[in-house]
């Protein structure tokens, strides 16, 4: 039996966009399209695997009051939903989008206070669910009321029952789960350029400067460090040669998620098994799939597999 995958979203949001055909601070403005779609990197990584056909849990906060979109998200991909209810409501992103300028003003709301009970709620949900090579997604920013080190024990909890852990956050819940003496560390993580930057604590100008940030990271533990570089592709450091994958430019409908498609590629080629060239193909192609959807949504298996192939796989 395959072991299931679990996401994990402590602090989802939805994401409202509002089109306008130019954005005049102090005036009034009438619509063109709003949309609106549930949102949260684990819920969207949540998404995109089902998209590919795998079965997949979420689970993580979310609050009574607007809990309609996640719910009819959840039930038309046949994602299973174990997320603990608070009070209130779940976050809301607001995305002006100027069609003018080309530019995006986000807005984003306050969310959810999450409690210690909430979060035990949460972490008895993993338990009894994880069996050993579990895979495991704890993915976002952390809500009101979580200290920056719950990654961290998150990650010793399931590491102690077996999982395979993979961390998508940024800031200071990043560099706690990072950090010496934090437990065991993830099994992969997906920084961006920036985002490494930020754990490194200096500007990180090269690949090969890259590079060496992410090989420090996989010397201290961490089983795959990915390097996400946008239109660039990305850096794959793990046992053997470092990679770099890369596909040529598409014509994107969206950006907003890609990262999220790349860590269910990453994820559904762990799922199989597949080496390092084959886990970097395959998460390229998700991303670069998902440049032709709207939201957290693929096409069909068959067209990510053609992209897989056409992926330039390089070794550094």
């Amino acid at each position: 039996m395959t072991a299931p995958i679990i996401t994990v979203t402590l602090n989802p949001a939805i994401d409202q966009t509002i089109t306008v055909q130019a954005l005049r601070p102090g005036t009034v403005h009438r619509a063109t399209a709003v949309r609106r779609n549930a949102g949260g990197k684990g819920v969207n990584v949540a998404s995109c695997l089902a998209d590919w056909g795998a079965p997949v849990t979420a689970t993580g906060l979310l609050g009574t009051d607007n809990a309609a979109p996640f719910e009819a998200l959840f039930a038309a991909k046949g994602i299973t939903d174990l997320f603990v209810r608070l009070p209130g409501e779940t976050r809301v992103n607001i995305k002006i989008a100027d069609l003018g300028s080309g530019d995006t003003t986000d807005i984003n709301l306050p969310g959810l206070t999450a409690t210690t009970d909430a979060l035990a709620q949460v972490r008895d949900t993993l338990r009894r669910l994880v069996v050993p090579d579990s895979l495991v997604l704890l993915a976002g920013s952390l809500p009101d009321g979580l200290a920056d080190d719950r990654y961290a024990a998150l990650t010793a909890d399931l590491h102690a029952l077996g999982a395979r852990v993979v961390l998508d956050s940024s800031g200071a819940p990043l560099a706690a789960a990072l950090a010496a003496g934090a437990g065991p560390l993830p099994f992969c993580i997906k920084p961006n350029r920036h985002e490494l930057e930020a754990w490194a604590g200096t500007p990180l100008p090269t690949t090969a400067d890259l590079l060496a940030a992410a090989r420090d990271l996989h010397g201290r533990g961490v089983g795959m460090v990915v390097v996400s570089l946008g239109a660039d592709g990305a850096l794959f450091v793990s046992d053997g040669p470092a990679l770099h994958a890369r596909l040529p430019a598409v014509n994107a409908l969206s950006t907003v998620g890609a990262g999220d498609a790349m860590v269910a590629g990453l994820i559904a080629a762990f799922r199989d098994g597949l080496p390092p060239e084959g886990v970097a193909r395959r998460s390229v192609a998700f991303a670069t799939a998902k440049l032709g959807c709207f939201g957290p949504n693929l096409p069909g298996a068959d067209a990510v597999r053609s992209l897989a192939a056409q992926v330039q796989v390089t070794t550094l």
